[in-house]
């Protein structure tokens, strides 16, 4: 038996011809975005007010909040948005607001991109991948009071409420999407990973078009309950809303969450150019790491955001000093924001100082699962229109952080020159790291 199991193994191993199967790498880029968020519940009205400065960020009126040490929020305007007119009552049993965000976001997102395909062999090859960073706490609560009146009082929707794919599926169903139906969940780098994992399908000839992206709804008593008790939230401006949000300030102690979704159309460029479909920018590479180190925070020597920065140059076949600017992770906490300041300097040693860096979190809050992609929205226009969108609240910066150039509350000018690239940063619990390179088109 024993001299048998060679032979075996051997008539099992297949032919290695590996460059008939060889494919090249095909270019994506982006044809159309859409958001919902703190700063505007369009793209133009949120870019508008990223670049202004303007701070999306509020004190929480409900009472339930009054005994939290957290009492801010970033939360969409709520005088011109209102949900319930734009869904029908039976719409919204069947969806949280994150999914009903991440819809009005795609829908958006479609129609700037021109691509409603009615034919089967291009829904076929259209994709989605979208993701929630977090449940709908709200809903688990409401379901579990529910059941304690009766089983018949749990609604029959509170499953696929609380699915964090049924954002991805909900797209797919409504348009008729059937290629790559995907989504990942890995807290706030959930809108990053899903951006390059579309990426990676349209690149590998998986998908001719993939909506990208994340949406999320967190804002309850219950989370802002438990990320107090983690010691993540800001709670000393609760007087003060506006300036709670503070990414690599002095003073920064802790994140303000926001809740929204944004969605990017990528598309593989001769498809686009096939269609004369707008073409906003390109993805150029995708790099994710593990710093496998804690459940909550970073490693102090930043290896984890390191690693995702360095492979997705490598991945873009750039080096450090191509890069102009970097959107940061920088959720305004002491330790995460000091860590990734760290990590670039590593990265980009003497250029680092030339590099442009800002979070635009200090106007629109953490966004949780969808901050990456909302973030990697600003890199795009940012590349696209050659303005770097300013850090809100950035006024003073500790002297072990001062090796980086930080885009301090008024936007800047990109320099003429070479090719804009930028690169975007997210980062979450549980130590899981993306960043995504991004830059302007060129032909």
């Amino acid at each position: 038996m024993s001299q048998r199991i060679p032979r075996l193994i051997h008539s099992l191993t297949p032919v290695r011809h590996f460059s008939a199967f060889k494919r090249e790498n095909r270019r994506v880029v982006v044809t159309g975005v859409g958001c919902v968020s703190p700063v505007g519940v369009s793209v133009e009205t949120a870019w508008k007010n990223i670049l202004s400065g303007h701070c999306g960020v509020v004190k929480l009126t409900d009472s339930a909040f009054d005994k939290l040490p957290c009492r801010v929020a970033a939360q969409i305007p709520k005088d011109d948005f209102d949900i319930s007119k734009i869904f029908t009552k039976s719409e919204l049993k069947s969806m949280s607001p994150a999914i009903a965000y991440s819809l009005i976001a795609t829908k958006e997102a479609l129609s700037q991109s021109q691509w409603l395909p009615m034919e089967i062999k291009e829904q076929n090859r259209t994709g989605v991948a979208v993701g929630i960073g977090m449940v709908d706490l709200v809903d688990i609560c409401e379901a579990y009071d529910a059941l304690q009146k009766g089983y018949n009082r749990v609604s029959p929707f509170f499953v696929p409420r609380i699915l964090p794919n049924m954002a991805a599926g909900q797209i797919s169903i409504k348009y008729g999407f059937r290629g790559p139906n995907h989504s990942v969940s890995t807290a706030c780098a959930t809108g990053a990973h899903a951006i390059g994992d579309g990426f990676r399908f349209i690149q590998r000839n998986e998908a001719d078009v993939m909506v990208c992206g994340a949406g999320e709804a967190s804002i309850s008593p219950l989370s802002f309950a438990g990320f107090c008790r983690l010691r993540a939230l800001s709670t000393s401006f609760n007087d003060d809303p506006q300036s709670a949000s503070r990414p690599f300030d002095e003073k920064r102690d802790g994140f303000v969450m926001g809740e929204g979704a944004a969605i990017f159309v990528l598309e593989e460029l001769e498809h686009a150019k096939c269609r004369n479909a707008p073409i906003l920018g390109e993805i150029l590479g995708y790099g994710c790491s593990g710093d496998a180190a804690h459940l909550t925070s970073p490693r102090e020597d930043g290896l984890g955001a390191f690693l995702a920065m360095q492979r997705a140059l490598e991945d873009a076949q750039l080096k450090p000093e191509d890069v102009g600017y970097i959107n940061a992770h920088a959720t305004s906490t002491p330790i995460g924001d000091a860590i990734e300041s760290r990590a670039i300097t590593r990265l980009f040693g003497d250029h680092a100082s030339k590099l442009a860096v800002s979070s635009t979190k200090g106007a629109h809050g953490h966004l949780l699962g969808s901050a990456g992609n909302l973030e990697a929205l600003f890199a795009l226009l940012a590349c696209r229109h050659g303005q770097f969108p300013p850090t809100v609240n950035l006024n003073s910066i500790s002297e072990d952080m001062k090796s980086v150039n930080y885009i301090a509350k008024v936007s800047q000018s990109w320099p003429d020159g070479k090719r804009r690239v930028a690169v975007k940063n997210a980062f979450g619990f549980g130590g899981t790291n993306a960043s995504l390179c991004i830059a302007e088109f060129k032909d």
